[in-house]
C-alpha cells in the first residue's frame, strides 16, 4: 500500500479525487487549510493536515505528517488552488501575486519538498485548468494555470525516469462555486461545451485516477483536457 496525497481535499474536485484514490487501494493524506478536512478524513479513515501549503511551516508539516503515515508516497495530487476575479483594468497587484503564488508556486515547492519522499514510479499529478487559454477576468488564474502546464512538462524532465509527472485540465465542472453563479451565465458556458453538460467532480477525480495508475506507467509531460470537448476557442466570462 502506498499514500495518496491530495490537497484542497475538503471538497469539491479535491474531494472526489481522494474517494477514487481511496477506492483503488491507497492510504489517504488529504491537505487543506479549510477545517472541513478533517471531517472529510474521518469519513475515509484518512489522514487530515490543517496546512497552508504556501508557507515553509505548512509544507514541513505537511511532510512530517506523510512520514509518521508510515508508508512510502506514491501519489502527490497538488489540487489547491484559489481565484480573485477581475477585469485587467481592476486587477491590483495582491490579487495577482496571491493567486499566481498559491496555484504556481505552492505547486512548485510543495512538489520539491515531497519529490525526494515519493516512491520509485510515483505519480504526481497537477490540476491545471481549460482556462490556461485565456479567460475574460481571470488573467491572474489563467497565466497560473498556463504556468502549470510547463511546470508539469519541467518537473516530468526534471524527475525521470524515477517519477512521473503529468496534469489534467478540467473544463466547466459543477461544484459550489459553479452553482452560485447566475443561471443564465452557467447555460451559456455549457451551451458552447460540445458534450452539452457540465462535467462532474467525479470525471476529474478518474483521469486523475488513471494517470496515477500503472495503466499510464508510459505517460509522463502530459496535459489531459478534461472539458467536455472545449479545449480550444475563445472564452467569455470566468470559472472553467
Amino acid at each position: 500500500m502506498t499514500i495518496a496525497l491530495v490537497t484542497g481535499a475538503a471538497r469539491g474536485i479535491g474531494a472526489a479525487i481522494a474517494h477514487r484514490l481511496a477506492a483503488a487501494g491507497h492510504r489517504l493524506v488529504l491537505v487543506d487549510l479549510n477545517p472541513a478536512v478533517r471531517d472529510s478524513a474521518a469519513a475515509m479513515d484518512a489522514v487530515a493536515v490543517e496546512a497552508d501549503i504556501a508557507t515553509a511551516p505548512g509544507r514541513a508539516a505537511i511532510r512530517d505528517a506523510v512520514h509518521a503515515a508510515g508508508e512510502p508516497l506514491g501519489v502527490l495530487v497538488n489540487n489547491a488552488g484559489i481565484t480573485r476575479d477581475a477585469l485587467v483594468a481592476d486587477l491590483t497587484e495582491d490579487m495577482f501575486r496571491q493567486v499566481t503564488r498559491i496555484n504556481l508556486g505552492a505547486t512548485y515547492e510543495l512538489t520539491s519538498a515531497l519529490a525526494a519522499d515519493m516512491a520509485d514510479d510515483g505519480a504526481v499529478v497537477n490540476i491545471g485548468s481549460r482556462a490556461h487559454l485565456g479567460n475574460v477576468g481571470q488573467f491572474n488564474y489563467a497565466m497560473s494555470k498556463a504556468g502549470i502546464v510547463g511546470l508539469t512538462r519541467s518537473l516530468a524532465l526534471a524527475y525521470a525516469p524515477r517519477l512521473r509527472v503529468n496534469a489534467v485540465a478540467p473544463g466547466f465542472i459543477a461544484t459550489d462555486m459553479t452553482d452560485a453563479m447566475p443561471v443564465r451565465v452557467r447555460e451559456r458556458i455549457v451551451s458552447r461545451v460540445p458534450l452539452r453538460k457540465p462535467g462532474r467532480p467525479e470525471d476529474i477525480a478518474g483521469a486523475v485516477a488513471w494517470l496515477a495508475s500503472p495503466e499510464a506507467r508510459y505517460v509522463t509531460g502530459q496535459l489531459v483536457y478534461c472539458c467536455g470537448g472545449r479545449s480550444y476557442g475563445t472564452t467569455e466570462g470566468t470559472a472553467t
